[in-house]
């Protein structure tokens, strides 16, 4: 009777976890459209984020020499937060945090240069049809 029951509590441990595993994996294929600002200002560079194949990228990034990079998830309750790091030769690194909920997509991002300051970015995006 024992082992029965340690069947079926694994048999649900595993029925709660796919729905979460499917959730963080569910960013990949996905873009999303909106702007990318410097913290204090009211305007920005347009800029479109994809997921695509494992991999993140910043379109606003593009013109700085950031590549794309490996991105994690993890399932947050109905939301997905996502976290990755792009580095470009001439400007440093970009410490991406965020999460999408939904069709929203915000993010923090971090940037840090040698001999400077972190400074922080955000992005508020929607997802892009």
């Amino acid at each position: 009777m024992k082992t029965l029951t340690l069947v079926n509590l694994g048999a649900i441990a595993l029925a709660a976890l796919v729905p979460a595993l499917a959730m963080a994996e569910s960013l990949d294929g996905r873009s999303f459209q909106g702007v990318f600002l410097e913290r204090g200002k009211t305007s920005g560079d347009a800029d479109t984020l994809v997921f695509k194949d494992g991999r993140f990228r910043s379109s606003a990034c593009d013109q700085y020499g950031y590549g794309d990079a490996p991105y994690r998830t993890t399932a947050a309750g109905d939301s997905v937060r996502f976290e990755a790091e792009t580095a470009s030769p001439k400007y440093g690194k970009l410490f991406w945090s965020g999460s999408v909920r939904g069709g929203k997509l915000d993010a923090t991002v971090m940037m840090e240069r040698k001999g400077k300051a972190m400074l922080e970015n955000w992005v508020v995006a929607g997802e892009k049809n």
